[in-house]
């Protein structure tokens, strides 16, 4: 009994050892095929790379408790994306949206996709193509601070734009 037990542990600890990230990278970018645009800088210097777009334009914006209404400096954030993204047609993206720890894990879910939502009707609104941007709401499960104080809640309620590369075309 216990030969098997070792034997079906060292079988999981290889099969998870297998599982790869590699299609991830420090970019916030996803690349599934390792060839997406701006694979060959990724400079932040580079205007057409994730880095640059991460760096320069920013890939997120914030909101107030309870809202999912872009707010003047959302809106500028989103402007910028919005250009980039125009400007840089080998790139989708998935907007993640995300709440804070206050209230229940379904209200925060459909606050997160309000919140996601609302940045994929501005980009839409600006010029980028709808079938170039997905959603997804994390609620208050991806939380970026852990503490029960209003500066942590803040940089919780958030939408953040991660680029994919490679996918279109």
């Amino acid at each position: 009994m216990k030969s098997l037990r070792t034997l079906v542990l060292a079988c999981s600890v290889v099969a998870v050892a297998g599982c790869s990230n590699s299609y991830l990278d420090d970019t916030n970018t996803v690349d599934f095929g390792g060839t997406g645009a701006g694979a060959a800088s990724g400079l932040p210097s580079d205007p057409t790379s994730p880095a640059y777009f991460k760096a320069s334009i920013g890939d997120r914006i914030l909101f107030e408790v309870d809202q999912s209404t872009l707010n003047d400096g959302a809106r500028a954030v989103l402007a910028g994306q919005a250009d980039w993204l125009t400007s840089n047609p080998d790139y989708t993206a998935v907007i993640e949206g995300h709440a804070d720890e206050q209230g229940t894990r379904e209200y925060n879910l459909a606050l997160g996709a309000r919140r996601a939502n609302a940045v994929r009707e501005y980009l839409v609104s600006r010029g980028v193509a709808a079938s170039r941007l997905k959603t997804v709401s994390y609620g208050k499960e991806r939380p970026l601070e852990i503490c029960s104080a209003e500066s942590c809640y803040a940089k919780n309620r958030r939408a953040v734009t991660v680029l994919a590369g490679g996918l279109t075309g």
